[in-house]
């Protein structure tokens, strides 16, 4: 599965794919309605490093960024975002760009990787424990599931 850094010109093909998993308000914080626009400038910011991952026909299977979770003398921990298009499910894909990033974010001088709000009904989460994340805390019915109603979200870190 080859990941490389995005291009400005992989966007058109990463917006039907984001746009269909966001809207569906199941798994991300940002609202459902978030507008092409302003969904690139979220993903496609120069602040971060972002990556795709093709199959092997060279269609974009997911995308995920890092980023410095904050600022200052904390900057040396991350943040990441990872979407796997819906069609390329349970192929592998997510565990291939969160290792990858992983690998990034060490190399890069990172010490750790903070998600601040992991849906607590989100299949990933069994990934990031399996990739030995550990849950710090939840904030208890902090998420309004279109299927499950309020859930928490998870903060979950790993040292690198």
């Amino acid at each position: 599965m080859p990941i490389r850094e995005a291009a400005a010109g992989d966007w058109p093909r990463i917006w039907p794919f984001w746009h269909r998993i966001v809207a569906a308000g199941e798994t991300y914080t940002w609202d459902p309605d978030t507008s092409e626009e302003a969904a690139r400038v979220l993903w496609m910011n120069p602040a971060k490093r972002v990556y795709v991952v093709e199959d092997e026909t060279g269609a974009l299977a997911g995308i995920a960024y890092l980023t410095p979770n904050y600022g200052g003398p904390a900057a040396r921990i991350a943040n990441a975002g990872f979407m796997v298009d819906p069609e390329h499910a349970g192929r592998g894909v997510g565990r291939a760009l969160a290792e990858h990033v992983l690998t990034a974010a060490k190399d890069l001088g990172y010490r750790g990787m903070v998600f601040n709000s992991v849906v607590e009904t989100n299949p990933a989460v069994k990934l990031w424990l399996s990739l030995g994340f550990t849950i710090l805390g939840t904030v208890p019915d902090a998420f309004e599931h279109p299927r499950d109603g309020l859930v928490g979200l998870h903060i979950m870190h790993k040292a690198l």
